[in-house]
């Protein structure tokens, strides 16, 4: 619904959809507000180089076209998306759920950053607490639907959130590799949920979450935990800090692309803007800084690729797969740091948190 809402306006706001011209400049526009939002959380987690945005900003076609030329919703969601993650590194949980909530209006793809996102208000507010931000979710999608849920419920929920769909094979990025009959099949696309949900259960055990500690006392108030005291890790460093954050909502959404039943070209926006972070979340030494480079190149040229090959097709799953054997053992436990962290008085929580 939100789509239709934000996509009724463009079409009015341009004569009925006959000035593309101001409709690129729209968009245009929201390309600079999606960086700005995207160049603030880097700026809050102080994780990649300056140079990297040069990358972010000037060196994907394929990014300029899917927000200017085709002027698809995917950048649309994108864009609420990061201002809602800006908000949680605001502490403003409730606001940040709200855009979340408005962004899974525009594209259902925002779901992929859910998982990170339940397990964050877990964390932060145990399972009574985080109750009322998931109210605020689901309340938005009732009012956002509820012209077209009074009408066809049935139809506007099954079209909306189409968990079915088949895609066709001729648009795929990601799986030309395989021959047609095995894309289409849906034992093939049950393998892949099954990763999906095996790979975020394997994050949110081992990467996610502090070590030492049950994963069941997120269920319990934060305020009657268990202080832990863990060694100073690389895990406790994304934890003591908004990177935290962004660690678990950009790796559920990285899970999610890499195991995902078809990815089309406009789908590149889903993480695109993510890819230096996860490159560069890690403890990367001077002579690692070039291989990274060449991997957001190699993904470049593979998503530029029309129509996709056997060789770019593969060549994408391996750059996906050396990311994620980075994120899996560059946040591994067992890696501590030598230096110690600046020590911090406790700080009560504000109001807006709540």
């Amino acid at each position: 619904a939100g789509f239709v809402y934000i996509f009724l306006g463009l079409y009015y706001a341009t004569g009925r959809g006959t000035d593309i011209r101001l409709a690129q400049y729209l968009f245009a526009g929201l390309y600079l507000l999606n960086l700005l939002l995207v160049f603030r959380i880097y700026s809050r987690t102080n994780k990649a180089p300056p140079y990297v945005f040069f990358f972010m900003c000037c060196a994907s076609y394929r990014i300029h076209s899917i927000f200017v030329l085709r002027l698809f919703n995917d950048p649309v969601a994108m864009a609420i998306l990061f201002l809602a993650i800006n908000l949680f590194l605001e502490e403003r949980w409730s606001w940040g759920c709200l855009l979340f909530s408005l962004a899974v209006s525009v594209k259902m793809n925002i779901l992929l950053f859910a998982p990170g996102l339940l397990f964050l208000l877990l964390q932060r507010f145990g399972l009574l607490g985080c109750i009322p931000k998931l109210c605020i979710c689901a309340l938005l999608q009732v009012v956002l639907g509820l012209p077209f849920l009074l009408v066809n419920p049935v139809g506007y929920l099954t079209r909306s959130f189409d968990l079915s769909r088949q895609f066709q094979f001729k648009w795929t990025v990601n799986w030309r590799f395989l021959p047609e009959e095995v894309f289409q099949n849906r034992a093939f696309h049950a393998m892949l949920l099954l990763a999906h949900l095996a790979g975020l259960g394997l994050f949110a055990l081992h990467r996610w979450h502090r070590p030492k500690e049950s994963i069941l006392a997120l269920l319990k108030d934060p305020a009657k935990r268990k202080p832990a005291s863990p060694p100073l890790t690389v895990n406790n460093i994304l934890w003591q800090s908004g990177a935290q954050i962004v660690f678990v909502l950009f790796s559920s959404n990285f899970l999610g692309v890499c195991c995902s039943r078809s990815l089309h070209y406009q789908f590149y926006v889903w993480y695109f803007h993510t890819l230096p972070y996860l490159l560069w979340c890690t403890p990367t030494t001077k002579l690692a800084h070039m291989p990274k480079v060449l991997l957001l190149g190699v993904i470049e040229l593979c998503w530029n690729t029309y129509p996709s090959t056997v060789c770019s097709s593969l060549s994408l799953h391996v750059c996906h797969g050396l990311i994620l054997l980075q994120l899996w053992y560059g946040t591994a436990p067992l890696l501590a740091l030598h230096t110690p962290l600046p020590h911090r008085k406790p700080t009560a929580v504000s109001k807006k948190a709540q």
